[in-house]
């Protein structure tokens, strides 16, 4: 098995992200066999579809490598790494460009979502970036993808571009990746909207538990989280129609390794005024850690680029065969 995610340097990690994604990178990585490989990147060369300063694009790509480490990826044992130092994924991208169809990408979801109504306005990046990320996972031969929803498309879409390219040039050079779809995948919404994803794009603050947020923080943010008026139900059933308490039960069963039914049992009758001191209070306890780890690392900048480099150049020989591969598919001499 070989396992291959990627991760956007655009920020602080928040709990969505750790929950949701992170956690789950880490358990992969602790359940691998002696045979079996994870590569984790950070995926600035996707970044640069949007605008960002020079220095705030390197500052994000080491907190990302810091917050990583400290989530529990360990560089010895899983293969980290950023985009940007492992040249190859931008070749092969350029070289399955050839591959894809246009007709393919205009049914990518994610990018109508992006571009909204300025379709005209946004980079040439933001359209073809799901070929960069068929590049990105075809060039390690990666057997299996954690993937979320919103990313399910783009993996059929790199295993259609693998199936044409194996066709028309008569070779069996790309693996067929099967997603990973964690049967309890968390599902993280906003403090101040139960109905949206938690993010770090929303202009609110305290729309999310950000990894690097200070024990007062967490407390005053839970504190004021939007909840309802309404008393706990006894079994999590009751919380279908309420979905900011949904969300507040979720985030608690999670971290405290039980059941909504159970936390539902636990509180039932009780109202959030009983609730929320319970939940700050695992959220601190659960978040301390990673906290201190990452700000004992992102101290060191020479230590986390060590570290990047040092994956880097696992990838780039992992992926050297696939991409001596590609050319010679195509006829190209390199």
């Amino acid at each position: 098995m070989r396992i291959l995610s990627g991760i956007q340097p655009t920020g602080n990690l928040h709990l969505g992200n750790y929950l949701g994604a992170i956690r789950n990178w880490v358990a992969m990585q602790d359940a691998m066999g002696p045979e079996d490989e994870c590569f984790f990147f950070l995926a600035d060369m996707h970044s640069i579809t949007v605008h960002e300063e020079r220095a705030q694009r390197i500052a994000n790509v080491r907190d990302m490598a810091a917050a990583l480490v400290a989530c529990g990826i360990d560089p010895d044992r899983s293969t980290l790494f950023n985009q940007a130092r492992v040249p190859a994924h931008a070749e092969l991208q350029w070289l399955l460009n050839g591959t894809a169809r246009i007709g393919w990408l205009n049914r990518m979801t994610q990018f109508k979502d992006k571009a909204g109504k300025n379709r005209e306005g946004v980079s040439i990046g933001l359209y073809v970036y799901p070929v960069l990320q068929a590049a990105d996972v075809l060039l390690y031969q990666a057997t299996h993808v954690p993937v979320g929803e919103d990313q399910k498309q783009h993996l059929e879409l790199t295993r259609d571009i693998a199936v044409k390219f194996n066709t028309d040039f008569g070779v069996d050079l790309f693996t067929l990746p099967d997603p990973i779809i964690p049967k309890e995948s968390a599902r993280i919404m906003s403090l101040r909207d139960g109905s949206a994803k938690m993010s770090k794009s929303d202009p609110s603050d305290m729309s999310r538990i950000n990894l690097t947020d200070d024990d007062d923080t967490i407390m005053q943010k839970v504190k004021k989280a939007k909840s309802d008026p309404d008393l706990f139900p006894e079994t999590a059933a009751g919380l279908a129609e309420r979905p900011e308490a949904r969300n507040l039960v979720g985030i608690y069963a999670v971290l405290a390794g039980t059941t909504p039914d159970a936390v539902c049992a636990q509180f039932a009758g009780q109202g959030f005024g009983a609730f929320k001191p319970a939940l700050a209070e695992v959220l601190v306890e659960s978040l301390r850690p990673i906290r201190e780890r990452y700000q004992a690392l992102r101290g060191d900048d020479a230590a986390l680029d060590a570290i990047l480099v040092k994956g880097a150049q696992r990838a780039a020989a992992a992926a050297e065969p696939t991409l001596r591969g590609a050319y010679d598919a195509l006829g190209l001499m390199r």
